[in-house]
C-alpha cells in the first residue's frame, strides 16, 4: 500500500507513525495465506498459462497434422471497488483523558500532542483492518449498505471449475478427510497446501484430536494445526461448516490474490475541521479493495451448510475461463 498524503497540519513526529498499512490489519494476511497487489491504479491482470497433453508416439518425419498440444492463455482481473471511511468527533470529548498533555490554551486538534493523535488514527486504522477482515472472506459486491466488493470464498463459490467435496459425518477429521481425498495430488502435494477453516471448527477438531486415546495432546495443551502433514489456518471471520483446500502463501504462487490500498490522489486521508468555525474534526480515509483465485481447478470446497444451496451470488467482473478436462494447471 503506498503511504498515505496527509491534508491537515501533522507534525513530522505524527507523520512517520501513522503510514502504516491498514488493510493488512487482517487474519488472511497476517497468517500468510493471501498474496496482495498494492498500487493499482485500475485493475491488475492475474496471467495464466494451460498447457494440453503433449507426449504421443514417435513420428520419424512429423508434420503438422502429427502436432499434439494446445496452449491456453487468459487472465483474472482484480479491480478494487472505492471504499470510504468518515467520521467526526470533537477534541474536547477527549482532554479529560489525556490530562498530562491537556494545553494550556483553547483545546483543538492540531494542539493535541502527537501521542493523542496517533492513538485517534491508530484506532481508526485498526477498526478498518478489522472489518477488512471479513470483507476479504465473505463480502459481496453489490448496492448494498456493506456491499463493498467480492471476498475470496464469494468468488471460489461462483466458481464452476471449483472442485467440490462431500461428507456427511460431522466428524471434522472425516470432514478434513473428504477435502484432502478430493483434492488433485499435484495441488495436495504444494508445499503451501492449506486447511482453511473457521476457528470455530478448528476447536472441534482439536477436541476430537484429544478425545484420541494415546494419540492426541492432553487436554491442557492443544493439538498440532495440520492435517495429512499439511497446515490448516482457522479464521475468525470464515464461516462455520465449510473448509476450502488450496494453495496459500504470501507469494505469486497463492491461489488467493488480493489487492488493498489508499486511493492515489492527495485527499486520500484527511484529518481537519468540519467547517472553520466549528470544533468540530472529520477523519476521511479513501480505499480500494478486491480479491480473486488464481485456479478454481486447485480449490476443493466443502460446504456443509444447510443453506449452502441458497447462498451467495456471482461476483461481478472478471471470473476468468476454465480449461479443458484434460489440461493442467501451470504456473
Amino acid at each position: 500500500m503506498a503511504n498515505p498524503n496527509i491534508q491537515t497540519a501533522y507534525a513530522g513526529e505524527v507523520l512517520d507513525q501513522i503510514l502504516v498499512m491498514a488493510a493488512t490489519g487482517n487474519q488472511l494476511f497476517e497468517k500468510g495465506l493471501i498474496h496482495m497487489e498494492t498500487n493499482i491504479g485500475d485493475k491488475f491482470y492475474i496471467p495464466r498459462l494451460q498447457l494440453s497433453k503433449l507426449l504421443q508416439k514417435r513420428v520419424e518425419m512429423p508434420k503438422s497434422e502429427n502436432v499434439k498440444g494446445k496452449f491456453t492463455i487468459d487472465e483474472r482481473v482484480l479491480k478494487p471497488e472505492d471504499i470510504m471511511v468518515y467520521t467526526e468527533f470533537n477534541p474536547r470529548s477527549f482532554e479529560k483523558y489525556w490530562k498530562k498533555w491537556q494545553p494550556t490554551g483553547p483545546l483543538v486538534f492540531r494542539d493535541l500532542t502527537p501521542e493523542v493523535q496517533v492513538t485517534l488514527l491508530g484506532e481508526v486504522l485498526k477498526q478498518v483492518g478489522t472489518e477488512l477482515g471479513w470483507h476479504l472472506i465473505q463480502g459481496e459486491y453489490g448496492e448494498g449498505e456493506e456491499q463493498f466488493f467480492n471476498g475470496v470464498l464469494t468468488r471460489i463459490l461462483a466458481d464452476p471449475d471449483v472442485v467440490k467435496a462431500s461428507c456427511e459425518s460431522e466428524s471434522m477429521i472425516a470432514r478434513l478427510r473428504a477435502v484432502w481425498e478430493k483434492t488433485a495430488d499435484v495441488v495436495r502435494g504444494h508445499a503451501n497446501f492449506t486447511f482453511l477453516m473457521s476457528s470455530a471448527d478448528f476447536d472441534k477438531y482439536d477436541n476430537e484430536l484429544t478425545d484420541l486415546h494415546h494419540k492426541g495432546a492432553d487436554p491442557t495443551s492443544t493439538n498440532v494445526a495440520r492435517f495429512k502433514g499439511k497446515r490448516i489456518a482457522a479464521l475468525n471471520d470464515w464461516p462455520d461448516g465449510v473448509i476450502v483446500g488450496t494453495i496459500c502463501s504470501l507469494g505469486t504462487d497463492s491461489n488467493l490474490y488480493a489487492s488493498c490500498n489508499l486511493a492515489d490522489d492527495y485527499e486520500c486521508l484527511q484529518v481537519d475541521k468540519v467547517q472553520a468555525s466549528g470544533e468540530l474534526y472529520f477523519i476521511k480515509l479513501l480505499m480500494k479493495a478486491d480479491t480473486q483465485i488464481s485456479w478454481g481447478q486447485a480449490v476443493t470446497l466443502l460446504d456443509c451448510r444447510v443453506e449452502s444451496s441458497e447462498s451467495g451470488g456471482q461476483p461481478s467482473g472478471d471470473s476468468g475461463g476454465s480449461g479443458a478436462d484434460d489440461q493442467e494447471v501451470v504456473g
